[in-house]
C-alpha cells in the first residue's frame, strides 16, 4: 500500500475506538496497517489526544448498550500512552456518570468532559486540570443529556449539544456557568470555527422515532449553523439523511456523517443501508462533495493538514479513509473482532 504514503504522515498514527470490543486499536496512518491495541474498561465511546503531555483520554460512558437504552452507567475516563499503547491511569468521577464528550483547552492544560444528569441534578461538564488528571470543577449545562462538547479557540466559551432538549448550551468557561441558551433542535454532533465566530451543530436528535422528513413533526435533517455573536441559528446545510457526528476542518471544510437506511418489511424503521459523508464549505455553506461510507457514520476526523478525513462507522465497525480533495477513499480498516465491535472515537496522533 506504498501508493497511499502522504508526505508528513510518516510516523503518524490513528488511535480507535472498539466500542463493544472494549479496545483501542492503533494504525500506522501513511500505511493504514495495524499497529496493536489495549483493552480498556467496557464500555469506551470517544477519544482526545493531548499533544502537550502525549496522552489519549478515553471516556467509557456505558456497562454496555448506548444512549437511553444501556445496562446502567459507568464514570471512568481512561489514560492512555500512544506511544507505548499502555494504560496509564483509569480516572473515576464518581458519582457523575456517563463522561462521553471530550474537549481539550492545551493552552490551559484544561480537558471537559460531558456528563449526563440524574434525578439530583443536570447535565454538565466536568472540568479535568491534565496535568494533576483530577477534576477541579463542574459547569451546569440545564440539560439532562449534554452529549458533545466542543471549546473554542480562545479557551473562553463551550458549546455543549443536547440530544433531547431544545437547545445548545453556552457556558463561560472563565465563570463556570451557563450563559445562554441557543434554540436548536435536539441536536448530535458539534463543531466550532477556528475564529469561533460560528458553530455547527447536527440536528435533529437520532431518536428514530417516525421520519425524518420535515412534514408535520420533525424539523428537516441538517447541519445547523449558529453565529455566536448573535445567538442564533442563521442557516442550515440540508442533508438527506439525519447527521450524527460533525467535524470542521484545519482548510475550513465541515464534514457531516449521514446514517441512511433501506426499506425492509420486517423493521419498522429499515435496515442499514451504507452512510454518507458529505462534505460543505464551513464559510460558504456550499456543498463540495460526498461519498459512500459503512454502516451508521459515528465520529469523524480529520489529519492536522486537513486532507484527509477518517469517519468511523459502528455498524459495520469499519473506518473510512478518505481523501478529502478528490473524495476518494484511500482505504477501509476494520476495527474489532466479529460482529458488533462497534467502531466509534478517532483521534489522530502526530508523530512525536
Amino acid at each position: 500500500m506504498q501508493e497511499l504514503i502522504r508526505p508528513g504522515a510518516e510516523g503518524d498514527v490513528l488511535a480507535v475506538v472498539s466500542q463493544s470490543g472494549a479496545d483501542v486499536s492503533f494504525f500506522d496512518a501513511a500505511r493504514h496497517t495495524p499497529l496493536g491495541g489495549v483493552e480498556v474498561p467496557a464500555e469506551p465511546h470517544e477519544l482526545c489526544f493531548d499533544p502537550t503531555r502525549r496522552l489519549l483520554w478515553c471516556t467509557t460512558s456505558y456497562r454496555s448498550g448506548f444512549y437511553h437504552a444501556n445496562s446502567g452507567r459507568r464514570s471512568e475516563l481512561t489514560v492512555i500512552d500512544p506511544d507505548t499503547r499502555r494504560i496509564v491511569e483509569v480516572v473515576d468521577l464518581a458519582p457523575e456518570h456517563a463522561p462521553h464528550g471530550l474537549a481539550l483547552d492545551a493552552a490551559r492544560g484544561l480537558l471537559y468532559v460531558s456528563v449526563e444528569g440524574g434525578p439530583d441534578r443536570s447535565g454538565g461538564v466536568v472540568v479535568i486540570d491534565t496535568a494533576t488528571r483530577r477534576p477541579i470543577g463542574r459547569i451546569d449545562t440545564g440539560a439532562p443529556g449534554p452529549h458533545w462538547f466542543v471549546v473554542d479557540a480562545t479557551g473562553t466559551t463551550g458549546y455543549a449539544s443536547n440530544k433531547e432538549a431544545p437547545f445548545v448550551s453556552v457556558v463561560d468557561l472563565g465563570l463556570g456557568k451557563l450563559t445562554d441558551r441557543i434554540e436548536v433542535p435536539g441536536s448530535e454532533g458539534i463543531a466550532v470555527s477556528p475564529d469561533g465566530s460560528r458553530v455547527f451543530v447536527a440536528a435533529p436528535y437520532g431518536s428514530f422515532a417516525g421520519r425524518e422528513d420535515g412534514a408535520g413533526g420533525r424539523p428537516a435533517n441538517g447541519v445547523r449553523i449558529i453565529d455566536t455573536a448573535r445567538a442564533e441559528v442563521t442557516a442550515t446545510l440540508a442533508t438527506e439523511g439525519l447527521v450524527f457526528p460533525v467535524h470542521h476542518t484545519a482548510t475550513g471544510r465541515v464534514l457531516a456523517g449521514e446514517l441512511r437506511m433501506a426499506p425492509d418489511p420486517g423493521a419498522p424503521l429499515g435496515r442499514h443501508a451504507p452512510g454518507r459523508l458529505t462534505v460543505f464549505s464551513g464559510e460558504g455553506g456550499e456543498r463540495l462533495g460526498g461519498i459512500e461510507v459503512g454502516l451508521f457514520p459515528l465520529t469523524i476526523t480529520s489529519s492536522p493538514d486537513g486532507r484527509t478525513g477518517y469517519v468511523a462507522c459502528v455498524v459495520s465497525s469499519t473506518v473510512d479513509v478518505v481523501d478529502l480533495e478528490s473524495m476518494r477513499r484511500l482505504g477501509r480498516l476494520e476495527i474489532g473482532l466479529g460482529d458488533g465491535a462497534g467502531a466509534h472515537g478517532l483521534a489522530y496522533v502526530p508523530s512525536a
